[in-house]
């Protein structure tokens, strides 16, 4: 069976068609097209808005329970579908199947939470200064929520945002990384049958728009999209941010990171091995949260490099449906040169490349390259979307950590240490500046229950667990007076 065909099928039993457009669906596995779909026009964007505000004006009614019983459902379609999202998503994006797998299950998880959470929407109870007054505060629903999702996270960026905009009494409008239009059709198709077992959803809850960077232009600049919710490039933030303030709206914006890591001399040098290189070569580096610079201490930079030399030269690279395989291709051609202009840069500036070569296989495969560098300069400051790791000596944990928050971005970032003042050093005000700054686990690989997102270039926004679901909803103070007297605040008088 073709990949075309191994995707019509995956498709079909989840309730989805890819019907006929000019947007060809390529995969990165051996770079054939598994099919076309049809993109939406401008104005079929702005429909698309004006249908979920329909859908926005019922939905915020429905008692908050009731709203997390349609994410429970949905959850139940993910679970019941799981090997077959999972697969999908390594068909459209490459992923090995492990980690289209966990995609999913990132999906599972993220409505389990937000069923719970639609109990616990809650807010304040405020003393007054005034006699026989009270004061609370309310959190409502927000509006329609725009979604704008990349191709590397193709569905749990989409249920990060949507499994609480729901609950949270919101509409949605969905447009997909241009590169995995095909995830986005089983999605949605899951949500519709969700919908249909749950009855009396309103119509338009959630709308589906593919397409290229106008789609997306159209959604950022809808008077009518309450909220933006971005995942992309530092270059795609300074694009949205702007555009969606210029009209007062809100966004949350997820963009890229420049991820560090430090091993100390203390470090369980086995348990950094493997935290360094899932974070560093899983998702062929194609995750915002990879490990891309590693600070490693003097005292045990010899021996730990040369395990990591050897681990990157022993790496399984291939098809990632394949048993074994660990590091799948690269998106496309405009990736791998991207990764060889950075290596390129790092050689001239001294920089001792290991690996970074082509594998000749259809698709873009390459090896994992190890960088070592005397110094962070050039292609180190910059985010590469690709799987490079650029390994530096340091001698003090205050110069490591330094050289760690140096970076534009702040979004994840990770200490291998077994002396507790070093941890709780990297984790304090003074420490690292990152959104994420975890003890002996790589950068990559959160839960779903902490917030995520980063801080700097990174956006500051966050999504997922924690308190995250406030910005999904707008928030109203009250004052109550249920006395027969007008007291003013900070004893003002105003005596008619």
């Amino acid at each position: 069976m073709t990949l075309a065909e191994q995707a019509a099928t995956l498709l079909e039993r989840m309730g989805a068609r890819m019907g006929h457009g000019d947007l060809a669906c390529v995969s990165p596995i051996d770079g054939s097209t598994l099919g076309c779909v049809a993109q939406a026009s401008t104005a079929q964007v702005k429909e698309a808005a004006a249908a979920a505000h329909c859908a926005f004006l019922a939905w915020r009614s429905v008692p908050a329970p009731r709203r997390g019983e349609l994410v429970r459902l949905l959850g139940e379609e993910l679970r019941a579908h799981k090997d077959d999202l999972g697969q999908l998503v390594s068909l459209e994006v490459g992923k090995v199947l492990s980690e289209g797998l966990g995609e999913v299950q990132e999906m599972i998880d993220i409505c389990d939470f937000a069923v719970g959470l639609s109990r616990q929407l809650h807010g304040l109870t405020i003393s007054s200064e005034r006699p026989e007054h009270r004061m609370m505060e309310q959190w409502h629903p927000l509006g329609v929520v725009g979604i704008v999702t990349a191709f590397n996270f193709p569905v749990a960026v989409w249920a990060w945002n949507a499994a609480l905009a729901l609950v949270c009494g919101n509409a949605l409008v969905w447009k997909p990384s241009e590169k995995a239009p095909l995830c986005a059709l089983a999605v949605q198709a899951l949500f519709e049958r969700a919908v249909a077992r749950f009855g009396g959803a309103p119509d338009g809850l959630s709308k589906l728009v593919i397409g290229a960077r106008e789609g997306g232009e159209a959604l950022v600049d809808n008077p009518g999209v309450a909220l933006v919710s971005a995942t992309g490039s530092v270059a795609m933030g300074r694009a949205v941010g702007p555009r969606v303030a210029a009209r007062f709206g809100r966004s949350v914006l997820e963009l890229g990171g420049n991820n560090a890591a430090i091993v100390a001399p203390s470090a369980d040098l086995d348990l950094a091995l493997r935290g360094v290189a899932f974070a560093a070569m899983g998702t062929a580096g194609q995750r915002c949260t990879t490990l891309r610079r590693l600070f490693v201490h003097d005292g045990v930079y010899d021996p730990f490099a040369a395990r990591l030399k050897a681990a990157y030269a022993s790496v399984t690279i291939g098809d990632p449906l394949e048993p074994g395989t660990l590091v799948g291709p690269l998106i496309d051609e405009g990736a791998f040169a991207a990764m060889q202009r950075a290596l390129s840069d790092a050689r001239d500036l001294g920089g001792i490349v290991h690996g970074g070569e082509r594998v000749a296989r259809a698709g873009v495969y390459v090896r994992p390259a190890l960088v070592e560098m005397s110094e962070q300069v050039g292609p180190v400051l910059d985010e590469t979307f690709a799987p490079i790791l650029y390994v530096m000596r340091y001698t003090d944990l205050d110069s490591a950590v330094a050289l760690n928050n140096t970076v534009a971005q702040g979004l994840s970032s990770a200490i291998f240490t077994t002396d507790l003042r070093e941890a709780e050093l990297f984790v304090a005000a003074g420490g690292s500046d990152c959104g994420i700054a975890n003890v002996n686990i790589g950068t990559s690989g959160a839960e779903i229950g902490g917030a995520f997102g980063g801080e700097k270039e990174t956006g500051g926004g966050r999504e997922s667990g924690s308190d995250s679901w406030r910005a999904y909803m707008r928030r109203a103070t009250n004052t109550i007076n249920y006395g027969r007297t007008l007291p003013l605040a900070q004893g003002v008088s105003f005596e008619l």
